[in-house]
């Protein structure tokens, strides 16, 4: 199915709809045809911002020599998805609080089937369909490993912490359309507080002013070139900002591996400082607890591997297998004697994959 949507000729326009600017596109074939187009986003102005998002998609579709099968993007939450409408506290975009029915209004503006998403079930579903799940499943038969996966949790490190599940192939939505909401879960070192204060933009830079005492507004760029001893300020505690950062993300994301029991995505421009994230993260997702009797667990039954190479490949790849017998017969039974859970970054890059998510997801429900 994945091959035949990456040769499909059916045109699917999109958006990117952040804070500041509307990146609208038309996509074949799960890639661009088109250059993009970029609007202010109005978010404060309903009007001025549905305007814009009705213009934008119309100077797409004049670019093109045929009509789009559908419009497919990712939007802000918290939202009713499947029915189209954006509600609820929106931080970017404040003038959809009260409600807006925007995927009604854009069928009626361009008469075509429209479907909006979240952009963490897009970027896994980007990843699953097209992404590090293909590829991953390719290089274990290239080295010839009986061993395939069907299941990715996609996370995105940015200015939040966003989730997105997909089960064989399919989004996990929930029955009220709010699954993977990680981002709300209970902080794993501060109970008081959600997850997403230490997974978040807004965490790399309060920690490090916490640790310094370096009252400067810094972004996690400037953060990421301290560390890397670039430019002046306190190298520890830049090192020390992203290492907390991954240890609360691992020690969130050990719960929901276990759940899912399936392949982990990283994506989001936080990665650009994976060199001190993914340690802590790891070590984390390969820790253990205690039973009250002083038995140690470890969090994920399985073993983690951090794809970095072909060698992590490898470990994948060689992971034991055996024979036993049926009881009472010669007949034999092969099983697996080793569990792995991959653990790898985006090849791609979360924008990317979150654009052939939502290109995917169009023509999968057109298909229905």
């Amino acid at each position: 199915m994945v091959e035949n949507y990456k040769h499909d000729d059916r045109l699917v326009l999109t958006l990117d709809a952040g804070g500041t600017n509307l990146v609208f596109g038309a996509m074949r074939g799960c890639r661009f045809v088109t250059e993009r187009i970029v609007k202010p986003s109005s978010s404060d102005d309903v009007d001025k911002c549905l305007t814009n998002i009705k213009s934008g998609f119309s100077e797409v579709m004049k670019m093109l020599s045929e009509t789009p099968s559908a419009i497919s993007f990712a939007f802000p939450g918290p939202a009713d998805y499947a029915n189209g409408v954006i509600a609820g506290d929106l931080p970017n975009f404040p003038a959809f609080r009260t409600g807006v029915a925007l995927g009604a209004y854009l069928e009626r503006e361009f008469n075509l089937p429209v479907y909006i998403n979240n952009d963490g079930n897009l970027f896994a579903y980007g990843e699953a369909m097209s992404g590090a799940l293909p590829w991953l499943n390719s290089e274990l038969a290239n080295a010839n490993s009986r061993r395939r996966y069907h299941n990715l949790i996609g996370v995105t490190f940015g200015t939040g912490f966003g989730c997105g599940i997909v089960c064989d192939g399919k989004i996990l939505m929930g029955d009220n359309g709010l699954a993977s909401n990680l981002w709300c879960t209970r902080h794993p070192f501060d109970e008081k507080r959600i997850v997403e204060e230490g997974v978040s933009i807004r965490a790399i830079k309060r920690i490090y002013r916490q640790v310094s005492g370096d009252d400067r507004e810094l972004e996690p760029v400037d953060i990421f070139e301290i560390a890397e001893g670039l430019c002046d300020g306190d190298v520890n505690a830049a090192k020390s900002s992203f290492s907390s950062f991954g240890r609360c993300a691992g020690a969130s994301l050990a719960t929901v591996c276990s759940l899912i029991d399936g392949v982990l995505v990283i994506g989001g421009g936080l990665t650009g400082a994976s060199k001190y994230i993914m340690p802590s993260l790891m070590e984390e997702l390969r820790g253990s607890l205690e039973m009250l009797n002083g038995e140690k667990v470890h969090k994920i039954q399985s073993s983690c591997v951090f794809i970095e190479n072909e060698k992590s490949i490898g470990e994948i790849a060689t992971a034991q297998s055996s024979y036993i017998k049926v009881h009472g017969t010669q007949q034999t039974i092969r099983y697996n004697m080793e569990w792995r859970t991959p653990v790898m970054l985006s090849r791609c890059g979360a924008s990317a994959s979150i654009s052939e998510g939502a290109y995917v997801y169009a023509l999968s429900q057109l298909d229905k």
